[in-house]
């Protein structure tokens, strides 16, 4: 009997879609939730909460691969570093983490801890891969839903994204799962750059509406960074196949 893969944060949007992809693999699954779930599908669950370094250790019993995939708004370095030293003691052979691209480009907050996360992993001495991946559709759609909703929609200049399909970040990191430890791979972005502009005029057509748009300026050092496309990979990446107005079609229809 092989013992099961553990995936941290395996109910969000993410966890919902490589669970299944990692059963259809052969693969056991254990899920490491902070709410209680009855067993179902054939995953088992384990109640815990990493931010308060709780359950994490009967989480790791008998697993030799963690995907890493539970994150939060802020704590995301506290968490990676309570589920290392218990994957360390239970003596994990591959640890795999979601990241964001340009964790070690962009001031903010958001990114800082996901940095920090990063170098927990790395740091950690055990055989790890992180994968950095663009923001989803789904984040971006959020966004979008919630700025049509304004009679005029500010516009950040030079605000530029490369929105990737959360099912493609899926299908890569269960091939990275269940292949060797990698270290830092190749970025995965979408197949195409928009301007906040532009994603917003995408959405608002999709939707058979219309919205006056007022540009504005990020001021700062902020500003400066996303102007110059931090939170890109222009070259080196992976990319993915569904754009933008393909996730629309499909989600809007």
């Amino acid at each position: 009997m092989t013992s099961p893969i553990l995936i941290t944060g395996g109910t969000g949007t993410l966890g919902r879609l490589v669970v299944p992809l990692l059963q259809n693999a052969g693969h056991d699954v254990r899920v490491l939730s902070r709410r209680g779930h009855a067993p179902g599908d054939g995953i088992e669950y384990v109640t815990g909460d990493l931010l308060k370094d709780e359950g994490i250790e009967p989480a790791v019993d008998g697993v030799e691969t963690v995907l890493h995939l539970a994150g939060g708004p802020k704590g995301d370095d506290e968490a990676a570093r309570a589920l290392v030293r218990a994957a360390s003691r239970a003596g994990v052979r591959h640890l795999v983490h979601i990241s964001v691209i340009g964790a070690d480009r962009v001031p903010l907050g958001y990114f800082t801890s996901k940095l920090g996360a990063e170098r927990a992993v790395a740091d950690s001495g055990l055989p790890w891969t992180t994968l950095r991946a663009a923001q989803f559709h789904d984040l971006v759609l959020k966004v979008a839903q919630g700025m049509a909703k304004l009679p005029v929609i500010p516009v950040p200049g030079g605000l530029r994204f490369q929105p990737v399909d959360a099912r493609e970040v899926a299908e890569r990191l269960v091939e990275l799962t269940l292949g060797t430890p990698a270290g830092l791979v190749p970025d995965l972005a979408g197949p195409r750059v928009y301007g906040m502009a532009e994603l917003i005029r995408g959405y608002l057509r999709a939707r058979g509406r219309r919205r006056p748009m007022m540009p504005v300026r990020m001021p700062g050092k902020v500003g400066r960074v996303y102007r110059a496309g931090a939170n890109l990979t222009l070259e080196g990446a992976t990319v993915g196949k569904r754009s933008w107005e393909d996730f629309l079609a499909e989600r809007l229809r």
